[in-house]
């Protein structure tokens, strides 16, 4: 069964990453600051790299290079995921990471995590040249492994409207990685099944008929 999988906060844990790079580079006092600035990720990474620079007087081209490699550099791989990944795909799910952002930097994550070799294929959407919630990247993620979106299967990620709301307008069931977030009030739609953290989520997927 098609398993199609979100990256950032889902597979892998960007928050944690950021704010070690972030405490790392500036100190603890400005980190409130750099989160709040970083959106959770959603952020353009050339405007947040502006806004660094001119609040703390570099260069932004420099600050982009920077903070895209040490985001990478703090990542570590979640024994857990990796064993609930390989259990689902011993189950017969077939796993296929769906994310937004540039080729280079999704990828550097995948291989520094080692979920490139766990996964059957990946998606990114500069390569796709279409973001999520567009229903484009789910048919491109299901054709990389042979699969038809019609066929069925699950998306699995943290965010509401882009996994969750994507993967149920393309026909999919769907996973929530919830983080102890309470399902927006203002969304119709829900998820099929939810879950505080993916490897959690994955191990529930594999008791759904």
């Amino acid at each position: 069964m098609l398993l199609l999988l979100d990256l950032d906060n889902t597979l892998i844990d960007r928050t944690a990453a950021f704010k070690t790079w972030a405490q790392a580079r500036f100190g603890a006092a400005e980190v409130p600051w750099l989160v709040e600035e970083d959106r959770d990720g959603y952020r353009r990474r050339e405007e947040l790299a502006g806004l660094i620079a001119a609040r703390y007087r570099l260069d932004a081209a420099d600050m982009l290079a920077e903070l895209r490699k040490g985001m990478v550099d703090q990542l570590s791989p979640d024994p857990r995921v990796a064993a609930a990944l390989t259990g689902a795909t011993a189950a017969g799910f077939v796993p296929v990471v769906v994310t937004n952002g540039t080729v280079a930097q999704q990828e550097a994550k995948l291989r520094r995590t080692g979920l490139d070799r766990l996964v059957a294929a990946w998606v990114v959407s500069e390569g796709a040249g279409v973001r999520k919630p567009d229903l484009a990247i789910f048919e491109q993620a299901a054709a990389a492994v042979g699969r038809r979106l019609d066929e069925g299967g699950w998306m699995v990620g943290d965010h509401a409207e882009y996994d969750i709301g994507g993967g149920a307008a393309a026909g999919l069931r769907t996973g929530w990685v919830s983080a102890g977030r309470e399902w927006p009030a203002t969304l119709t739609y829900r998820p099929t099944v939810t879950a505080s953290d993916c490897a959690t989520l994955l191990d529930r997927l594999r008791a759904e008929p």
